[in-house]
Protein backbone atom coordinates (compact mmCIF):
# COMPACT_ATOMS: atom_id res chain seq x y z
CA UNK A 1 0.00 0.00 0.00
CA UNK A 2 3.31 2.38 0.89
CA UNK A 3 4.42 1.73 -2.92
CA UNK A 4 0.84 2.77 -4.35
CA UNK A 5 0.45 5.74 -2.43
CA UNK A 6 3.52 6.95 -3.54
CA UNK A 7 2.75 6.20 -6.93
CA UNK A 8 -0.64 7.80 -6.58
CA UNK A 9 1.46 11.09 -5.10
CA UNK A 10 3.63 11.42 -7.52
CA UNK A 11 0.96 10.93 -10.30
CA UNK A 12 -1.22 13.55 -8.16
CA UNK A 13 1.69 16.42 -8.22
CA UNK A 14 2.23 16.00 -11.97
CA UNK A 15 -1.30 16.77 -12.39
CA UNK A 16 -0.98 20.13 -10.45
CA UNK A 17 2.40 20.87 -12.24
CA UNK A 18 0.49 19.93 -15.58
CA UNK A 19 -2.17 22.35 -14.96
CA UNK A 20 0.03 24.93 -13.19
CA UNK A 21 1.79 25.13 -16.97
CA UNK A 22 -1.70 25.28 -18.70
CA UNK A 23 -2.55 28.60 -16.74
CA UNK A 24 -2.67 31.22 -19.39
CA UNK A 25 -0.18 34.21 -18.24
CA UNK A 26 -1.51 37.47 -18.45
CA UNK A 27 1.03 39.16 -18.96
CA UNK A 28 1.07 37.45 -22.60
CA UNK A 29 0.63 39.79 -25.72
CA UNK A 30 -2.46 39.74 -26.59
CA UNK A 31 -3.73 39.75 -30.35
CA UNK A 32 -7.70 39.70 -30.43
CA UNK A 33 -7.98 38.06 -33.72
CA UNK A 34 -5.60 35.11 -32.75
CA UNK A 35 -7.99 32.42 -30.71
CA UNK A 36 -5.44 31.44 -27.20
CA UNK A 37 -4.65 27.91 -26.86
CA UNK A 38 -3.55 27.62 -23.43
CA UNK A 39 0.34 26.81 -22.89
CA UNK A 40 0.97 28.00 -26.40
CA UNK A 41 1.38 31.60 -26.03
CA UNK A 42 4.87 31.65 -27.44
CA UNK A 43 3.73 30.26 -30.85
CA UNK A 44 1.30 33.44 -31.05
CA UNK A 45 4.00 35.51 -29.61
CA UNK A 46 6.76 34.61 -32.47
CA UNK A 47 3.58 34.89 -34.98
CA UNK A 48 3.30 38.22 -33.73
CA UNK A 49 6.87 39.48 -33.30
CA UNK A 50 7.82 37.97 -37.07
CA UNK A 51 4.67 39.71 -38.32
CA UNK A 52 5.46 42.81 -37.41
CA UNK A 53 9.46 42.56 -38.07
CA UNK A 54 8.76 40.88 -41.31
CA UNK A 55 6.40 44.08 -42.35
CA UNK A 56 9.30 46.81 -41.34
CA UNK A 57 11.78 44.53 -43.47
CA UNK A 58 9.63 44.89 -46.39
CA UNK A 59 8.63 48.07 -46.09
CA UNK A 60 11.83 49.99 -44.68
CA UNK A 61 15.25 47.92 -45.21
CA UNK A 62 17.63 48.99 -47.21
CA UNK A 63 20.15 45.78 -46.36
CA UNK A 64 22.98 48.54 -46.83
CA UNK A 65 22.20 49.01 -50.42
CA UNK A 66 22.87 52.79 -49.96
CA UNK A 67 26.57 51.94 -50.75
CA UNK A 68 25.53 50.89 -54.40
CA UNK A 69 22.65 53.25 -55.48
CA UNK A 70 24.44 56.08 -53.58
CA UNK A 71 28.12 55.17 -53.02
CA UNK A 72 28.80 53.66 -56.69
CA UNK A 73 25.79 54.84 -58.85
CA UNK A 74 25.23 57.94 -57.06
CA UNK A 75 21.72 58.17 -58.10
CA UNK A 76 21.04 60.59 -55.10
CA UNK A 77 22.52 63.09 -57.55
CA UNK A 78 20.29 62.96 -60.39
CA UNK A 79 17.72 63.37 -58.10
CA UNK A 80 18.88 66.11 -55.24
CA UNK A 81 19.98 68.19 -58.64
CA UNK A 82 23.22 70.51 -59.49
CA UNK A 83 21.54 73.37 -57.20
CA UNK A 84 21.46 71.03 -54.06
CA UNK A 85 25.05 69.03 -54.16
CA UNK A 86 24.08 66.83 -57.21
CA UNK A 87 23.96 67.02 -60.78
CA UNK A 88 21.71 68.01 -63.73
CA UNK A 89 18.22 69.36 -62.81
CA UNK A 90 17.06 66.76 -60.42
CA UNK A 91 13.82 64.49 -60.17
CA UNK A 92 10.65 66.41 -59.50
CA UNK A 93 7.47 64.98 -57.88
CA UNK A 94 5.46 64.65 -61.16
CA UNK A 95 8.42 63.28 -62.71
CA UNK A 96 8.98 60.56 -60.14
CA UNK A 97 5.22 59.83 -60.62
CA UNK A 98 5.48 59.32 -64.06
CA UNK A 99 8.50 56.89 -63.70
CA UNK A 100 5.97 54.73 -61.28
CA UNK A 101 7.37 55.32 -57.65
CA UNK A 102 4.77 56.05 -55.30
CA UNK A 103 4.05 57.93 -52.42
CA UNK A 104 2.85 56.43 -48.93
CA UNK A 105 0.23 59.51 -47.91
CA UNK A 106 0.23 57.94 -44.34
CA UNK A 107 4.40 58.90 -44.38
CA UNK A 108 3.75 62.43 -45.65
CA UNK A 109 4.26 65.11 -42.36
CA UNK A 110 0.79 66.44 -41.27
CA UNK A 111 1.83 70.23 -42.72
CA UNK A 112 2.51 69.00 -45.74
CA UNK A 113 0.33 66.88 -46.59
CA UNK A 114 -2.24 70.04 -45.82
CA UNK A 115 -0.50 72.09 -48.25
CA UNK A 116 -0.43 69.64 -50.75
CA UNK A 117 -3.55 69.33 -50.53
CA UNK A 118 -3.84 72.98 -51.35
CA UNK A 119 -1.81 72.73 -53.97
CA UNK A 120 0.38 75.26 -51.96
CA UNK A 121 3.51 73.27 -52.63
CA UNK A 122 4.60 72.52 -55.81
CA UNK A 123 5.29 68.92 -57.53
CA UNK A 124 7.11 70.23 -60.29
CA UNK A 125 9.97 71.36 -57.61
CA UNK A 126 13.12 68.75 -56.83
CA UNK A 127 12.62 70.11 -53.20
CA UNK A 128 9.38 68.93 -53.09
CA UNK A 129 10.84 65.31 -53.90
CA UNK A 130 13.68 65.95 -51.28
CA UNK A 131 11.04 66.58 -48.60
CA UNK A 132 9.16 63.43 -49.17
CA UNK A 133 12.40 61.38 -48.92
CA UNK A 134 13.36 62.81 -46.00
CA UNK A 135 9.95 62.09 -44.58
CA UNK A 136 10.18 58.49 -45.45
CA UNK A 137 7.04 58.53 -47.82
CA UNK A 138 8.59 57.73 -51.42
CA UNK A 139 7.17 53.67 -51.18
CA UNK A 140 10.20 51.22 -51.67
CA UNK A 141 13.51 53.98 -51.44
CA UNK A 142 15.01 55.71 -48.27
CA UNK A 143 17.31 58.73 -48.69
CA UNK A 144 19.74 59.78 -45.93
CA UNK A 145 20.38 62.94 -45.09
CA UNK A 146 23.62 63.39 -42.74
CA UNK A 147 24.83 66.45 -43.61
CA UNK A 148 24.20 69.44 -40.14
CA UNK A 149 24.83 72.33 -42.24
CA UNK A 150 21.90 71.51 -45.03
CA UNK A 151 18.53 69.32 -44.16
CA UNK A 152 17.63 68.77 -47.18
CA UNK A 153 21.25 67.59 -48.35
CA UNK A 154 20.53 64.24 -49.72
CA UNK A 155 23.57 62.07 -49.51
CA UNK A 156 22.95 58.55 -50.30
CA UNK A 157 20.18 56.54 -51.64
CA UNK A 158 18.82 52.62 -50.53
CA UNK A 159 15.81 50.86 -51.98
CA UNK A 160 13.75 48.54 -50.44
CA UNK A 161 11.71 45.67 -51.25
CA UNK A 162 8.26 47.85 -51.49
CA UNK A 163 9.96 49.48 -54.58
CA UNK A 164 8.62 46.49 -56.81
CA UNK A 165 6.74 44.73 -54.93
CA UNK A 166 4.16 47.59 -53.55
CA UNK A 167 2.03 50.02 -54.53
CA UNK A 168 -0.89 52.90 -53.29
CA UNK A 169 -4.46 52.82 -53.63
CA UNK A 170 -4.36 56.74 -55.10
CA UNK A 171 -6.86 57.98 -52.49
CA UNK A 172 -5.00 61.48 -52.43
CA UNK A 173 -4.09 61.47 -56.30
CA UNK A 174 -2.39 58.60 -58.80
CA UNK A 175 0.68 57.78 -57.29
CA UNK A 176 0.14 58.85 -53.77
CA UNK A 177 -2.52 56.78 -51.03
CA UNK A 178 -2.09 54.41 -48.83
CA UNK A 179 0.19 51.81 -49.36
CA UNK A 180 -0.83 47.91 -50.50
CA UNK A 181 1.95 45.77 -49.93
CA UNK A 182 2.70 42.66 -52.14
CA UNK A 183 1.05 44.53 -55.07
CA UNK A 184 3.21 44.71 -57.99
CA UNK A 185 4.34 48.02 -58.91
CA UNK A 186 3.41 47.94 -62.56
CA UNK A 187 3.55 51.45 -63.29
CA UNK A 188 7.41 51.31 -62.07
CA UNK A 189 9.55 51.65 -64.95
CA UNK A 190 12.97 50.47 -63.19
CA UNK A 191 15.09 50.46 -66.34
CA UNK A 192 14.32 54.03 -66.93
CA UNK A 193 14.72 54.74 -62.80
CA UNK A 194 18.76 53.02 -63.10
CA UNK A 195 19.47 55.05 -66.04
CA UNK A 196 19.17 58.24 -64.63
CA UNK A 197 22.15 57.07 -62.30
CA UNK A 198 25.27 59.36 -63.66
CA UNK A 199 27.90 56.77 -62.55
CA UNK A 200 26.82 53.41 -64.53
CA UNK A 201 30.39 51.46 -64.95
CA UNK A 202 29.47 48.94 -61.74
CA UNK A 203 26.92 47.59 -64.46
CA UNK A 204 29.29 47.91 -67.27
CA UNK A 205 32.58 46.38 -66.16
CA UNK A 206 29.81 43.48 -64.63
CA UNK A 207 28.48 43.15 -67.98
CA UNK A 208 30.84 44.04 -70.41
CA UNK A 209 29.17 46.56 -72.00
CA UNK A 210 29.90 50.09 -72.67
CA UNK A 211 27.53 53.26 -71.50
CA UNK A 212 25.39 53.22 -74.65
CA UNK A 213 24.36 49.96 -74.68
CA UNK A 214 23.96 49.47 -71.33
CA UNK A 215 21.55 52.44 -70.99
CA UNK A 216 19.52 50.91 -74.02
CA UNK A 217 19.04 47.78 -72.22
CA UNK A 218 17.62 49.76 -69.19
CA UNK A 219 14.99 51.41 -71.30
CA UNK A 220 13.76 48.60 -73.02
CA UNK A 221 12.43 47.28 -70.17
CA UNK A 222 9.46 49.57 -70.17
CA UNK A 223 6.93 50.05 -67.14
CA UNK A 224 6.16 47.17 -64.69
CA UNK A 225 8.99 45.13 -65.81
CA UNK A 226 12.57 43.90 -64.69
CA UNK A 227 15.48 41.62 -65.82
CA UNK A 228 16.45 39.51 -62.58
CA UNK A 229 18.84 37.39 -64.38
CA UNK A 230 20.70 39.50 -66.71
CA UNK A 231 23.30 40.10 -64.60
CA UNK A 232 23.65 36.46 -64.44
CA UNK A 233 23.49 34.90 -68.03
CA UNK A 234 23.88 38.55 -70.09
CA UNK A 235 21.28 37.69 -71.92
CA UNK A 236 19.47 41.08 -72.48
CA UNK A 237 17.19 40.37 -75.53
CA UNK A 238 15.29 37.41 -76.41
CA UNK A 239 16.25 35.76 -80.13
CA UNK A 240 13.34 37.84 -81.50
CA UNK A 241 14.83 41.21 -80.56
CA UNK A 242 12.59 41.92 -77.70
CA UNK A 243 13.67 42.81 -74.27
CA UNK A 244 14.69 39.95 -71.90
CA UNK A 245 13.35 41.37 -68.86
CA UNK A 246 9.40 40.12 -66.99
CA UNK A 247 6.78 41.45 -65.79
CA UNK A 248 6.78 42.09 -62.10
CA UNK A 249 5.05 39.44 -60.15
CA UNK A 250 2.51 39.74 -57.05
CA UNK A 251 3.92 38.68 -53.50
CA UNK A 252 0.91 38.40 -52.42
CA UNK A 253 -1.04 34.78 -52.28
CA UNK A 254 1.91 32.90 -51.97
CA UNK A 255 0.66 31.12 -49.06
CA UNK A 256 0.98 27.22 -49.61
CA UNK A 257 2.38 27.89 -53.31
CA UNK A 258 5.67 25.65 -54.02
CA UNK A 259 8.41 27.61 -55.79
CA UNK A 260 8.74 31.30 -56.66
CA UNK A 261 8.99 33.45 -59.87
CA UNK A 262 7.80 32.54 -62.87
CA UNK A 263 10.41 29.81 -64.20
CA UNK A 264 10.43 28.24 -60.53
CA UNK A 265 14.26 29.53 -59.38
CA UNK A 266 13.47 28.19 -55.38
CA UNK A 267 11.33 28.82 -52.81
CA UNK A 268 9.83 32.70 -51.29
CA UNK A 269 12.77 32.76 -49.47
CA UNK A 270 15.70 31.74 -51.67
CA UNK A 271 14.54 34.33 -53.93
CA UNK A 272 14.74 36.85 -51.46
CA UNK A 273 18.22 36.60 -50.87
CA UNK A 274 19.09 36.34 -54.24
CA UNK A 275 17.17 39.81 -54.79
CA UNK A 276 18.37 41.18 -51.58
CA UNK A 277 21.85 40.39 -52.61
CA UNK A 278 22.57 40.16 -56.43
CA UNK A 279 19.79 42.65 -57.46
CA UNK A 280 19.58 45.29 -54.51
CA UNK A 281 22.66 44.93 -53.62
CA UNK A 282 22.47 44.88 -50.23
CA UNK A 283 25.22 43.47 -47.81
CA UNK A 284 24.52 39.90 -46.80
CA UNK A 285 25.35 35.57 -47.75
CA UNK A 286 23.78 33.88 -51.02
CA UNK A 287 24.90 30.67 -52.32
CA UNK A 288 23.43 28.74 -54.53
CA UNK A 289 26.03 26.55 -56.60
CA UNK A 290 24.40 26.06 -59.46
CA UNK A 291 24.82 28.96 -61.05
CA UNK A 292 28.52 28.33 -60.97
CA UNK A 293 28.00 27.34 -64.46
CA UNK A 294 30.07 29.16 -67.19
CA UNK A 295 28.29 28.40 -70.02
CA UNK A 296 24.88 28.90 -68.63
CA UNK A 297 25.77 31.86 -66.05
CA UNK A 298 28.76 33.62 -67.23
CA UNK A 299 28.51 36.74 -65.27
CA UNK A 300 27.26 35.30 -62.21
CA UNK A 301 30.50 33.01 -62.46
CA UNK A 302 32.75 36.51 -63.67
CA UNK A 303 31.46 38.27 -60.54
CA UNK A 304 31.23 35.28 -58.16
CA UNK A 305 27.70 35.74 -57.76
CA UNK A 306 26.78 32.45 -57.10
CA UNK A 307 28.51 32.77 -53.90
CA UNK A 308 28.48 35.94 -51.68
CA UNK A 309 30.15 36.53 -48.49
CA UNK A 310 29.42 40.19 -46.77
CA UNK A 311 30.36 40.93 -43.24
CA UNK A 312 28.41 42.52 -41.56
CA UNK A 313 25.67 40.21 -43.22
CA UNK A 314 22.46 42.64 -43.21
CA UNK A 315 20.36 40.39 -44.74
CA UNK A 316 20.46 36.66 -43.50
CA UNK A 317 18.91 37.14 -39.90
CA UNK A 318 15.64 39.39 -41.33
CA UNK A 319 15.13 36.41 -44.04
CA UNK A 320 12.57 34.65 -41.57
CA UNK A 321 10.62 37.35 -40.80
CA UNK A 322 10.56 38.56 -44.24
CA UNK A 323 9.05 35.50 -45.73
CA UNK A 324 6.14 35.02 -42.85
CA UNK A 325 5.03 38.47 -43.64
CA UNK A 326 4.83 37.55 -47.58
CA UNK A 327 2.94 34.04 -46.44
CA UNK A 328 0.74 36.50 -44.50
CA UNK A 329 -0.44 38.99 -47.47
CA UNK A 330 -4.01 37.31 -48.81
CA UNK A 331 -4.62 38.14 -52.32
CA UNK A 332 -7.03 41.24 -52.95
CA UNK A 333 -10.26 40.53 -53.30
CA UNK A 334 -11.79 42.02 -56.65
CA UNK A 335 -14.93 44.69 -56.09
CA UNK A 336 -18.12 43.45 -56.81
CA UNK A 337 -19.23 45.83 -59.22
CA UNK A 338 -15.84 44.67 -61.30
CA UNK A 339 -17.41 41.73 -62.31
CA UNK A 340 -20.58 39.93 -63.26
CA UNK A 341 -21.45 37.94 -60.39
CA UNK A 342 -24.18 35.61 -62.40
CA UNK A 343 -21.62 35.23 -65.39
CA UNK A 344 -18.93 33.85 -63.15
CA UNK A 345 -20.94 31.23 -61.24
CA UNK A 346 -21.40 29.36 -64.86
CA UNK A 347 -17.59 30.54 -65.84
CA UNK A 348 -16.78 28.28 -62.84
CA UNK A 349 -18.46 25.46 -64.08
CA UNK A 350 -16.38 25.95 -67.32
CA UNK A 351 -13.22 27.01 -65.48
CA UNK A 352 -13.08 23.34 -63.80
CA UNK A 353 -14.98 21.59 -67.01
CA UNK A 354 -14.67 22.22 -70.18
CA UNK A 355 -11.68 24.60 -69.82
CA UNK A 356 -9.58 22.57 -68.31
CA UNK A 357 -7.78 24.78 -66.52
CA UNK A 358 -8.55 23.45 -62.88
CA UNK A 359 -6.20 20.53 -64.37
CA UNK A 360 -3.28 23.28 -63.48
CA UNK A 361 -4.75 25.70 -61.10
CA UNK A 362 -6.29 23.55 -58.45
CA UNK A 363 -8.99 25.45 -56.02
CA UNK A 364 -8.49 26.78 -54.16
CA UNK A 365 -5.14 27.59 -54.62
CA UNK A 366 -5.43 28.03 -58.11
CA UNK A 367 -1.95 26.86 -58.54
CA UNK A 368 -1.21 23.35 -58.37
CA UNK A 369 -0.24 21.40 -54.54
CA UNK A 370 3.22 20.31 -55.01
CA UNK A 371 5.28 20.83 -58.08
CA UNK A 372 3.97 23.56 -60.17
CA UNK A 373 6.20 22.93 -63.04
CA UNK A 374 5.66 22.81 -67.00
CA UNK A 375 8.08 22.52 -69.90
CA UNK A 376 7.20 25.15 -72.63
CA UNK A 377 6.12 22.67 -74.89
CA UNK A 378 3.18 21.88 -72.82
CA UNK A 379 2.43 25.51 -72.45
CA UNK A 380 2.30 25.98 -76.31
CA UNK A 381 5.31 28.85 -75.76
CA UNK A 382 9.30 29.61 -76.16
CA UNK A 383 11.27 28.18 -73.42
CA UNK A 384 13.86 31.21 -73.56
CA UNK A 385 12.81 32.46 -69.93
CA UNK A 386 12.76 29.08 -68.66
CA UNK A 387 16.04 28.15 -70.25
CA UNK A 388 17.40 31.35 -67.92
CA UNK A 389 16.23 29.45 -64.94
CA UNK A 390 18.81 26.33 -63.28
CA UNK A 391 16.08 23.70 -63.71
CA UNK A 392 16.88 24.87 -67.86
CA UNK A 393 13.01 23.83 -69.23
CA UNK A 394 10.36 24.30 -67.10
CA UNK A 395 7.68 27.41 -65.93
CA UNK A 396 5.87 27.49 -62.68
CA UNK A 397 1.62 27.09 -62.53
CA UNK A 398 0.99 30.80 -61.38
CA UNK A 399 -1.15 31.47 -58.39
CA UNK A 400 -4.51 33.10 -60.05
CA UNK A 401 -5.94 34.51 -56.62
CA UNK A 402 -5.66 38.73 -57.09
CA UNK A 403 -5.33 38.35 -60.67
CA UNK A 404 -7.53 41.25 -61.27
CA UNK A 405 -4.25 43.30 -59.85
CA UNK A 406 -2.10 41.85 -62.60
CA UNK A 407 -4.52 43.18 -66.17
CA UNK A 408 -2.10 46.13 -66.45
CA UNK A 409 0.61 45.14 -68.35
CA UNK A 410 -0.78 41.71 -69.56
CA UNK A 411 -0.36 37.63 -68.93
CA UNK A 412 2.22 35.30 -68.57
CA UNK A 413 5.79 36.54 -67.44
CA UNK A 414 6.55 38.64 -70.33
CA UNK A 415 2.81 40.27 -70.52
CA UNK A 416 2.69 38.02 -74.28
CA UNK A 417 -1.02 38.39 -73.84
CA UNK A 418 -2.33 41.30 -73.23
CA UNK A 419 -5.97 40.40 -72.72
CA UNK A 420 -8.27 37.62 -71.01
CA UNK A 421 -9.49 37.02 -74.36
CA UNK A 422 -5.74 36.67 -75.90
CA UNK A 423 -5.27 34.13 -73.71
CA UNK A 424 -8.31 31.64 -73.78
CA UNK A 425 -7.69 32.41 -77.59
CA UNK A 426 -4.66 31.25 -77.00
CA UNK A 427 -5.60 28.23 -74.84
CA UNK A 428 -8.32 26.95 -77.61
CA UNK A 429 -5.87 26.67 -80.00
CA UNK A 430 -3.46 24.67 -78.28
CA UNK A 431 -6.02 22.89 -76.24
CA UNK A 432 -8.54 22.56 -79.42
CA UNK A 433 -11.33 23.60 -76.18
CA UNK A 434 -14.30 24.25 -78.49
CA UNK A 435 -15.72 27.07 -76.37
CA UNK A 436 -19.08 28.71 -77.09
CA UNK A 437 -18.56 32.99 -77.03
CA UNK A 438 -20.86 32.67 -73.97
CA UNK A 439 -18.72 29.91 -72.24
CA UNK A 440 -15.79 32.45 -73.04
CA UNK A 441 -17.43 35.33 -71.75
CA UNK A 442 -18.26 33.51 -68.39
CA UNK A 443 -15.26 32.51 -67.65
CA UNK A 444 -13.52 36.05 -68.04
CA UNK A 445 -16.16 37.18 -65.31
CA UNK A 446 -14.91 34.36 -63.55
CA UNK A 447 -11.40 34.98 -63.65
CA UNK A 448 -11.98 38.65 -63.10
CA UNK A 449 -13.93 37.35 -59.65
CA UNK A 450 -10.93 35.50 -58.01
Amino acid sequence: MTRLRIIAAISLFCLLVSCRHLTPDPNAPQNPAVKRIPGRTDIESSADHLLAEGRHVFRHDTFGSEDFWGGQLRLHEAIAGAKRHGVGPGLTPHQALALGLKVDFDAVPKVLAKVLGHGSVSLDEEKTTLELLKADAVVGVKGFFDDPQDSLHLTSIGIQCALCHSTVDDSFMKGIGQRLDGWPNRDLDVGAIVALAPNLKPYEQELQLDDATLRKVLKSWGPGKYDAEVNQDGKAFRPDGKSGATLIPAAFGMAGINLHTYSGWGSVTHWNAYVAITQMHGKGTFFDPRMNDPQQFPVAVRANHWNIRNTPDLVTSKLGALHFYQLAIPAPRPKSNTFDAQAAARGAAVFSGKAQCARCHVPPLYAEPGWPMHTAEEMGIDDFQASRSPDKKFYRTTPLRGLFVREKGGFYHDGRFATYEDVIAHYETLLKLGLSEAEKADLIQFLKSL
